[in-house]
């Protein structure tokens, strides 16, 4: 089978195209015949060198695809050759096959080709861990999201106000991207360059919000602890301006505020198994009727993946690039 492989740590030019033999599944797992692969951020930080594979995960880069099974090893009775699924992978999506954990395997949603379906189980899992699960969203709260066009920003923009009737915010870098968040439910944006914090503190009538949603942490901690009202939670999915923060302590404890954070690769597949559920039941009804769509950016060849890269480099997405791997069936609806 071909796959993409990361020669060395470097720039798009280090993603490769090669042959490699076809695996077989392991006990739990299942093989599927790749039609479609999601590009995420996690993809372009482990081509720089910066997120290694946990043990025991492939080291080819990809975290979700939509496809069909080919093969399904022992033990897995709740999926057969044939079906046609979306996972959550832990590497090896960029591929023409692509073991996955059964449990990690959901139904296509209605009305969705695979290129749509390939463009949901990373943000999603990722969203609903976050929001629901960590930070514990309630009913009627309000959020603010860093990264509002992101996958995970639009993802989680949905979930928060069709499924807990949250009032959400969210920063952009454009004004293209701004009025994308308010589309998709987002009450209002700002410019994440200007004052974020002012303009969230003044769009609340000076109350900040219960919860937020970030992915860049360094100096810019404690401005989103200040924001926070008092039990307020604060959730990191990642770290790009820096690893370290200065926090106040004391007001930490006195306002009883929560910061947390997660990453889902090496998490076992029960874990994820049970998110794969709840997105099942909770999230997947909503993308059958519409009321929670996907948004595709760009979709890419396989043999272009370079472009994909540089795509996510330059920062220039709204919403999610997807890698065809099977042309033949990448737009089809099942």
């Amino acid at each position: 089978m071909r796959v993409i492989e990361i020669e060395r740590p470097g720039g798009p030019e280090v993603l490769r195209i090669v042959e490699r033999p076809r695996p077989r599944p392991a006990p739990g797992e299942v093989l599927i015949r790749v039609v479609a692969a999601g590009v995420n951020r996690p993809d372009v930080q482990q081509r720089r060198g910066l997120y290694p594979p946990p043990p025991g995960a492939s080291e080819i880069p990809g975290l979700d695809v939509a496809g069909v099974i080919d093969d399904v090893g022992e033990g897995v009775e709740e999926l057969r050759a044939g079906d046609l699924v979306c996972a959550l992978v832990n590497g090896g999506g960029y591929a023409e096959f692509c073991l996955a954990p059964a449990v990690q395997c959901m139904p296509i949603p209605k009305g969705l080709s695979f290129i749509e379906a390939a463009s949901l189980p990373e943000v999603f899992f990722t969203a609903w861990n976050n929001l629901i699960w960590l930070a514990r969203l309630e009913y009627g709260e309000t959020l603010l999201i860093q990264g509002g066009t992101s996958g995970v920003g639009m993802a989680g923009i949905q979930i928060a106000t069709r499924l807990r009737a949250a009032t959400v915010f969210a920063t952009a870098g454009t004004a293209e991207k701004r009025a994308v968040c308010r589309i998709v439910g987002a009450q209002d944006a700002v410019d994440y360059r200007d004052a974020w914090d002012e303009q969230i503190r003044d769009l609340t009538g000076g109350e900040g919000v219960d919860v937020i949603l970030d992915g860049q942490a360094g100096d810019e901690t404690q401005r989103q602890l200040d924001l926070l009202k008092d039990d307020g939670r604060l959730v990191f999915i990642a770290s790009h301006q820096g690893s370290m923060a200065q926090v106040n302590i004391r007001t930490l404890v006195r306002r009883r505020l929560t910061i947390t954070g997660s990453t889902l690769r090496p998490r076992p597949p029960s874990y994820k198994g049970r998110l794969a559920k709840d997105l099942v039941d909770h999230a997947w009804p909503l993308l059958e009727d519409g009321r929670i769509v996907t948004r595709i950016h760009q979709v890419v060849p396989f043999g272009h993946v370079r472009e994909a890269h540089r795509i996510l480099d330059e920062n220039l997405q709204i919403g999610k690039v997807v890698l065809v791997v099977d042309p033949a069936l990448a737009h089809t609806v099942p």
